[in-house]
């Protein structure tokens, strides 16, 4: 696992210090999850940022934040919406100059660890995982979530068989019995919950201080050259969370995002519901952009250090925050 996460980080930030940027702006290219429903798909659904920002908006798909690091990383997406604090951090710790613009959603509901109904393990009995075969998507919010989880219940990662895979393999792998857990989120995780349960709900694991958010992100220099643009794409994202927040026209909205998300708008609905979208002004405060967000993920490189995941972390994320389009995009 440590392995092939270095051969990834050393890829990425090859290609991240190879100069690669994008070609002038005549239209954007930004990556985003499926069955990840969130209010943005809204707008993309109707267009809204192709009008906002007077240009195409070319959305690609992926299934891991790690892949999102390595596509900004080679020019190929200028933007990446929804991107674990993990992953991003995971690249910013090998040397990407990625900034991370905005909390686009916080969800500690909706990223966890699901052990089979078969081995009948729950938190009190956590101990007998030792020997077990874990699906767990790298250098994700889930990977990391899994490792504090791990390191709460005393069970040392030695004695687990880790294999890299993304949640929509994970709980395919938990369902034929492959696997003894799988970690992921999203339709992955609601998939995993039907073989399966969680060791901790999101309210324990945040008693624990095992936070589970996303940001909005993008490569250093694209924000430099393109403030305003950036800021544009913010503000469009904000006013769906709050169209989304202020429950109108929602269950027009509900439809829209199932379907961009490749979801029913049942699951979709259950899923969406254990999700938080902050408003600009909170994401501000100290509690997200203004302090907390910088100190966590300076608290998740540690732990992936710790783990022998990455090599180094960094003195400060300080740098890994750029907060002016958001409060451009506030004004």
């Amino acid at each position: 696992m440590t392995r092939s996460l270095s051969l990834l980080l050393a890829g990425t930030a090859a290609a991240a210090l190879s100069g690669a940027a994008a070609a002038a702006q005549d239209q954007l290219t930004v990556g985003y999850f499926l069955e990840w429903p969130m209010p943005f798909l809204a707008a993309k659904a109707d267009g809204t940022y192709d009008e906002a920002l007077g240009m195409p908006v070319n959305w690609v798909a992926f299934e891991t934040g790690t892949a999102m690091s390595a596509a900004m990383a080679s020019g190929d997406v200028q933007i990446s919406v929804s991107q674990g604090v993990p992953p991003f951090v995971v690249a910013a710790s090998a040397g990407q100059p990625l900034v991370a613009l905005d909390v686009a959603v916080s969800y500690s509901d909706n990223d966890n660890c699901v052990v089979a109904t078969a081995r009948e393990i729950d938190k009190d009995s956590a101990s007998e995982l030792e020997g077990a075969t874990v699906a767990v998507p790298m250098g994700t919010a889930a990977h990391y979530g899994f490792l504090r989880q791990m390191d709460h219940f005393g069970v040392p990662l030695d004695s687990l068989e880790i294999v890299d895979m993304a949640p929509t393999d994970g709980a395919a792998a938990l369902a034929q019995g492959a696997v003894d857990m799988a970690c992921g989120y999203g339709g992955g995780l609601t998939r995993m919950k039907e073989h399966g349960n969680v060791l901790l709900t999101g309210q324990e694991k945040e008693d624990l201080g095992i936070l589970v958010f996303d940001v909005t992100s993008a490569p250093q220099a694209f924000v430099a050259e393109n403030p305003d643009l950036v800021a544009a794409f913010l503000g469009v994202t904000a006013e769906a969370n709050a169209a989304w927040n202020a429950g109108e026209g929602k269950d027009e909205m509900l439809q829209k995002i199932a379907a961009e998300s490749g979801m029913s708008p049942e699951a979709t609905a259950e899923a969406i519901a254990t999700m938080q979208f902050p408003p600009i002004e909170a994401q501000l405060s100290p509690k997200w952009m203004g302090g907390a967000a910088q100190t966590f993920m300076k608290g998740v490189a540690d732990v992936f250090v710790a783990a022998g995941s990455i090599d180094s972390a960094l003195d400060s994320y300080e740098a890994a925050v750029d907060t002016g389009p958001l409060a451009a995009a506030a004004d």
